[in-house]
């Protein structure tokens, strides 16, 4: 009888018993799954929600019921992801920032205290009635919130509508008996006193990278993020710290001017902050206006425009003369409504460009619309300027990192080699095929190269390991010529062709 087990459970070598052996071989190969690059990480202000905790939601509805309805207010988190949802993105990583004298709040019903489980002042629209129901041991407690919607807790006395508050991770109050607790009595009360605080501070929004307490920016670590921002952070003297957090996570941060700027103070502000970094793009302080459901016209920073442009674009794609949508004016051109359109000349365009600051402005190089003008970073290097270069190269990278690291503790031998070119060379044969390297020519545009070329005995026999990996970008137009003759005296010639 023959004898079944998995790899490396069976000696293959000295045994005595004449027998078949069927090995079941695992694949050796890792197949490596891009990874996504439409996910935005925000970093702003809010009424309700967890403070320096990344929460997940797709939408605004979701982001209602994690963090209360949108607010007024350059930072909130609200209305940068409605204008990110309308451009069609829908993954989101979200961070609250407060300044730290924010409350929750409060109510009492006979003589028992309830606290809103977060701080904010959507708290202050909370109810909480106890009621009966039925039999006299049969009591509910009710909180309601318009936005944070109704939950509802059942128990014959205080102590078990404590226990199944705590019970539940989504409930929006905390409990808290006296001493003495008292005898149920039907009855509401609407809790009050919630604020939320003062503005944070720069040092608030950029935040701590301690590893046991991440906050404010530093929060969005490991949260698989292509796209972040500060919502409506203007404090330009922290984008160098910005732009080299992009760098190391594989976020390309977008920041942004002061709303109202000029064009001198962007350009002197960009030399004296030293933001060079593919990592990080930079927009002029053209703030836009965006027609909100919930606030009616306001005033927003160029970012969550642009970040929710890029999210719905492959990786090899530029922001640049893609139409954005909703941009009802800006402080340039005016309020559309009004008939104002001002726009930017070459010069103005020239200078902001030259100095690694791009703009969202109407027209675009395709027609009258609102869209990204000049689609660069801040690298000043033209070979590493554009949004393609940053947003390939992290996706590549990641992608990389998300799934090379299981051949780390194999043995290197001619077997491992072959895995580790199969596994990225079908990585870029895959980019290719969906458009992200060119796949119009016969030349292929990657190699990668792991075999004993570059992994001498020297550097094997103590556990080095390493594959060189070289891949061609698509370029982007940018500078489009047409050279026309025309005129009665020009002859035109016709090839059958």
């Amino acid at each position: 009888m023959a004898l079944i087990y998995q790899a490396g459970q069976v000696q293959q070598t000295g045994q005595i018993v004449p027998q078949l052996f069927v090995s079941i071989q695992q694949p050796a190969q890792v197949a490596l799954n891009g990874v996504s690059t439409q996910r935005i990480g925000i970093i702003g202000t809010a009424s309700w929600g967890p403070v320096n905790t990344p929460t997940a939601l797709s939408d605004i509805a979701g982001y209602r019921s994690a963090f209360g309805e949108k607010q007024p207010g350059a930072t909130d988190m609200g209305v940068a992801v409605s204008v990110a949802q309308l451009q069609g993105t829908s993954d989101f990583r979200c961070v609250r920032v407060t300044d730290g004298t924010d409350t929750a709040a409060t109510g009492t019903l006979s003589g028992v205290t309830f606290t809103a489980a977060c701080t904010g002042t959507s708290g202050n629209a909370l109810t909480v009635a106890l009621s009966q129901v039925g039999s006299s041991t049969n009591w509910q407690l009710v909180t309601s919130h318009a936005v944070l919607g109704s939950r509802a807790y059942t128990g014959a006395n205080w102590e078990a509508l404590k226990t199944a508050v705590s019970a539940d991770g989504s409930a929006v109050i905390a409990v808290m008996l006296p001493a003495t607790t008292p005898v149920l009595a039907a009855g509401s009360v609407t809790l009050s006193g919630g604020t939320n605080g003062g503005a944070p501070t720069t040092a608030q929004f950029v935040g701590s990278d301690d590893t046991d307490a991440r906050t404010g920016m530093y929060a969005l670590r490991n949260q698989g993020c292509a796209l972040g921002f500060i919502h409506g952070l203007t404090d330009t003297t922290q984008a160098s710290v910005i732009g080299a957090f992009g760098m190391s996570e594989g976020v390309y941060m977008i920041a942004t001017g002061p709303s109202g700027d000029t064009i001198a103070n962007a350009i002197a502000l960009s030399a004296s902050a030293g933001y060079k970094s593919y990592g990080l793009k930079m927009m002029f302080g053209d703030w836009l206006y965006f027609s909100d459901d919930t606030l009616g016209t306001v005033m927003v920073s160029p970012q969550s425009f642009v970040a929710g442009k890029l999210a719905t674009l492959a990786p090899s794609d530029s922001s640049l003369n893609k139409q954005i949508t909703g941009i009802v004016g800006s402080q340039k051109a005016g309020l559309v409504s009004a008939g104002s359109s001002k726009t930017y000349s070459n010069a103005e365009l020239a200078e902001l460009f030259t100095a690694g600051i791009d703009v969202v402005c109407n027209p675009a190089p395709g027609g009258s619309y609102w869209a990204v003008r000049g689609g660069y970073n801040t690298s000043l290097n033209d070979l590493t300027w554009g949004d393609e270069y940053t947003r390939l190269t992290n996706y590549i990278a990641e992608s990389l990192a998300a799934g090379m690291g299981a051949y780390v503790g194999q043995p290197i031998n001619n077997t491992l080699f072959g895995d580790v070119r199969a596994s990225i060379l079908g990585l870029l044969s895959d980019m290719r095929g969906a458009g992200y390297l060119d796949n119009t020519g016969t030349t292929v545009p990657y190699s990668a190269i792991c075999d004993t070329s570059n992994n001498p005995q020297s550097r094997t026999a103590i556990g080095y390991l390493q594959a060189d990996v070289a891949v061609q970008y698509m370029g982007i137009v940018r500078f489009f010529y047409i050279n026309m003759q025309g005129g009665a005296g020009v002859t035109i010639t016709v090839s059958n062709s």
